[in-house]
């Protein structure tokens, strides 16, 4: 069977200072080692033999149809503007208008040289591919806005970072590629026309119902919110949330140092990058607004007098506060099993995370233990729990099913970050079980799957990851 993917390409047919058009450039040896089966349905692919496969997802053909290009960005990098940036790494291949009648790009990562590379290799390696492809895939079995992996080929060449490592290319599927530092870059140019053209096509593409810029912001603001707030739900870090990294669509975009909370806290850091915290777990719903605030100040541009939309776009992003906190209590009441909403709701969550915090517990395995009326042994001070859980049982009387509610708001497993680098660790030497394994078991999130209960467990001490990285 010849691989075939209905291209219908739209980002493509605009101007050319959008992008750089070229083909992606081709490896020494591509093997596929994993292929998204349910997602080439979803985007109406046909699949061929594993080599054509490897072939094609590994850079060495352009397939029929496809229109490769590497988009052109800026961005505000932990609060500094870059004035130019782009996809130093990656090429578009092109969009597929899926089975569900969504649009989709299907884009490479890891596939060499770009105009936009800086000096880079425009390749990367095995570990951040593997991780991205299994904490993507397990966000969206979550439930959770994000792009997705559809392959990772090995390319049989070696990337030298801090020493040799085996090389590989992602190939990424997004709603769109479309980032702040999208508009950043026209409006910072002073280029009204392109800045113009980019919002009436992220209008049509993403938000038909919008109505000019300030319709686009108000958009954008409402599904970054709801996405800000599931990330907080399930203890997810992006680690890395500059303005290029946030997309216009609403969707989890660009897993470099990202993690999962094992012990709750609200201050965690992962990020090797993040020596300031910038980008802390209780720090995300902050930095998304301020993100809001620079696609804003972008937008207003385009506008012949941009003064008149100033006080429309501060009281856009001014609410962005509020709708990320309904949405975040939202899930938290789900996650102690309650639908209705109180007053003192927001003093029951939070005195929990308080609890939990100094009682070091696990984020996840806390929450679904209080499902199954075994928290208790989450904490190092049963007794504390136990004073917190008078009023949590006096809340649920006359919530219908909180012990389903739980268990549909609480995950059993996630991308623990120990599994992830012991993953990496068995994929570089030429094992791939754990990831076959990680992406069948947190494919299934909410399950209880007794035969994989081991992955449940937190690290050891000496499992500890410290510290992630980007690993371009």
């Amino acid at each position: 069977m010849t691989l075939m993917i209905p291209f219908d390409n739209t980002y493509a047919a605009l101007p050319g200072q959008f992008y750089s058009k070229l083909p992606p450039q081709p490896v020494k040896a591509p093997r596929l080692v994993a292929f998204n089966e349910d997602l080439a349905r979803v985007l109406g692919l046909t699949p061929g033999g594993t080599a054509e496969m490897a072939e094609v997802f590994g850079g060495n053909r352009v397939p029929e149809g496809a229109d490769p290009l590497a988009q052109l960005y800026a961005g505000h990098q932990f609060g500094t503007y870059n004035p130019q940036l782009g996809d130093g790494r990656a090429i578009l291949l092109g969009e597929t208008a899926g089975t569900d009648g969504k649009r989709r790009d299907i884009q490479l990562k890891g596939s060499g040289r770009t105009p936009y590379s800086r000096g880079g290799d425009g390749r990367a390696w095995l570990g951040p591919v593997l991780r991205e492809y299994v904490v993507s895939e397990a966000m969206h079995a979550l439930g959770i806005p994000t792009t997705r992996a559809l392959a990772a080929v090995e390319t049989g060449e070696t990337v030298w970072r801090e020493g040799g490592l085996p090389g590989a290319v992602l190939t990424r599927v997004a709603a769109s590629h479309l980032r702040v530092g999208t508009f950043q870059i026209f409006a910072a140019r002073g280029d009204k026309a392109s800045l113009r053209q980019l919002t009436d096509y992220a209008i049509a593409r993403h938000y038909p119902e919008a109505e000019g810029p300030m319709g686009l912001l108000s958009a954008v603001r409402d599904a970054q919110s709801e996405l800000i707030a599931a990330w907080m739900g399930v203890g997810f870090i992006h680690g890395v949330m500059n303005t290029d990294n946030f997309s216009i669509s609403g969707e989890t975009i660009d897993y470099g140092p990202c993690a999962f909370m094992d012990i709750y806290h609200p201050h965690t850091v992962f990020s090797s990058i993040d020596r300031g915290r910038r980008y802390a777990y209780a720090n995300q719903p902050a930095i998304a607004v301020w993100n809001l605030a620079q696609l804003a100040t972008a937008l207003i541009q385009q506008m012949d007098d941009p003064q008149e939309c100033v006080e429309a776009a501060t009281e856009i992003v001014h609410a962005m506060p509020a709708l990320t906190e309904a949405a975040w209590l939202r899930r938290f009441r789900a996650k102690l099993g309650i639908t209705t909403a109180q007053e003192g709701d927001l003093e029951l969550i939070t005195s929990l995370l308080g609890l939990m915090a100094e009682n070091q517990s696990d984020f996840t395995n806390t929450f679904r233990a209080l499902a199954e009326g075994s928290a208790r042994g989450q904490f190092t001070d049963p007794a504390a729990f136990d004073s917190w859980a008078e009023g949590w049982q006096a809340r649920l009387e006359g919530e219908p099913d909180p012990h389903a509610v739980m268990r549909g708001a609480n995950p059993a497993f996630i991308p623990r970050n120990h599994r992830i680098e012991e993953m990496i660790a068995s994929a570089a030497a030429g094992d791939y079980a754990l990831f076959h394994r990680l992406n069948a078991v947190l494919a299934k999130p909410f399950d209880d799957q007794p035969d994989h209960a081991d992955l449940q467990r937190p690290p050891k001490p000496e499992e500890v990851v410290q510290a992630t990285f980007c690993g371009t």
